[in-house]
């Protein structure tokens, strides 16, 4: 009380040095708490669990470091004495300031939250199926709790200004009709809000999934509320609205599982030993890293008036083992069949031998077989 009167009786330059002063000895004060605080939060950190202890730490240490400093220069306003216009514009500026740390410690919580809950699940593991599906429920709900939060803080901040106030105030008087034309007029941001919250949900799709969409094939690379990324086997993206995977049919090759069966088909001449194709793709599979040992065979699948059809059947891992397997087992039959047996491949002599025969059938005349004689002489 008796430190208020003092500041009370200081006029002019006393009044705003004295008031600075404490305004800066409340930051000197904040960064020590800060300090001291983050010092011994490490050091509990080392002794347990220091991968999750260190996320919160690493993640919530810069806004402690502002918001510590803010708490105090607002706790310390009764003791400022700055001109009136002044006092109003810093405390307008410090509070505007203690919102935006507050929600930015708001931001680095949830962030925390993901890594700590990501940090049990390896995505680059051959077996992804359910770490892909957290990483895809996680990423959404992150990117839905940032826009949650700053809408709030947005708001927070809006009210601080009295004329802001009473227009809230008249907002949510009439809530119900501008929520009416607020939902006519952003009916089809709301309806892509919910695809994404669908999405996350029942995961027709997850992040690394493999997908073919619009005639490409591609991996799952970014899930946002609006648009869905996809990294197509050439490097290219593909961006497409989130609703598309809701309102269109598309093939995943990875829903329930990365396994998968790639095929090859070769076509050769009628009289192609299928015995010998079919123990040849068992050797070269047994060869093959990329043959998860589980599915192959050989079956001839059609036959055309002038070759047939050869079908090699082979599992993998996942599809880009099975792309790289058929690759390999398609150049190593074609070249075992033009090695061993190269009057397999395909023959067009149907259209020859009949015309041999017509020209045999013809009868010479004098003047062709003196022309002949001539030519040959």
């Amino acid at each position: 009380m008796n430190w208020q009167n003092s500041m009370q009786n200081l006029e002019g330059w006393e009044a705003i040095a004295v008031s600075g002063v404490v305004v800066l000895g409340a930051i000197v004060v904040g960064m020590v708490l800060y300090a001291i605080l983050f010092h011994y939060l490490h050091r509990w950190a080392e002794k347990a669990q220091p991968g999750v202890r260190g996320i919160l730490i690493r993640r919530c240490s810069a806004p402690v470091r502002i918001l510590l400093p803010l708490l105090l220069i607002n706790l310390t306003a009764p003791l400022q004495s700055f001109p009136p216009s002044a006092q109003l514009v810093l405390t307008q500026l410090f509070n505007l300031l203690l919102i935006l740390g507050l929600a930015w410690l708001a931001i680095r919580g949830i962030q925390s939250f993901s890594d700590i809950v990501l940090l049990h699940y390896d995505i680059s593991a051959a077996d992804n199926l359910k770490a892909r599906a957290i990483y895809t429920q996680v990423d959404v709900l992150v990117k839905i709790s940032f826009v949650v939060v700053a809408i709030v803080a947005v708001a927070a901040m809006l009210m601080t200004f009295d004329a802001m106030r009473q227009l809230g105030v008249s907002l949510l008087a009439s809530a119900g009709i501008v929520g009416i034309i607020a939902g006519f007029a952003a009916q089809r941001s709301l309806g892509t809000l919910f695809a994404g919250i669908q999405i996350a949900i029942t995961q027709p799709i997850r992040l690394d999934d493999v997908v073919i969409v619009e005639g490409e094939w591609g991996r799952i690379e970014e899930i946002t509320l609006t648009y869905v990324v996809v990294r197509i086997w050439d490097l290219r993206r593909l961006v497409l609205p989130i609703t598309w995977f809701i309102e269109n049919p598309f093939q995943n090759w990875t829903r329930t599982s990365a396994e998968i069966l790639g095929t090859v088909f070769i076509y050769t001449d009628y009289n192609v030993p299928v015995e010998a194709i079919r123990q040849e793709l068992h050797r070269l599979l047994q060869q093959a890293p990329q043959w998860d040992g589980k599915v192959w065979g050989v079956q001839m699948t059609n036959a055309t008036e002038r070759t047939v059809e050869i079908r090699a059947l082979m599992s993998a891992a996942d599809s880009g083992k099975a792309w790289d397997l058929r690759c390999f087992i398609r150049e190593r039959l074609i070249d075992f069949i033009r090695r061993e047996y190269p009057q397999s491949l395909p023959r067009f002599r149907g259209e020859m031998a009949m015309e041999e025969k017509s020209n045999a059938a013809k009868p010479v005349s004098r003047d062709d077989a003196t022309t002949r004689r001539e030519t040959e002489g």
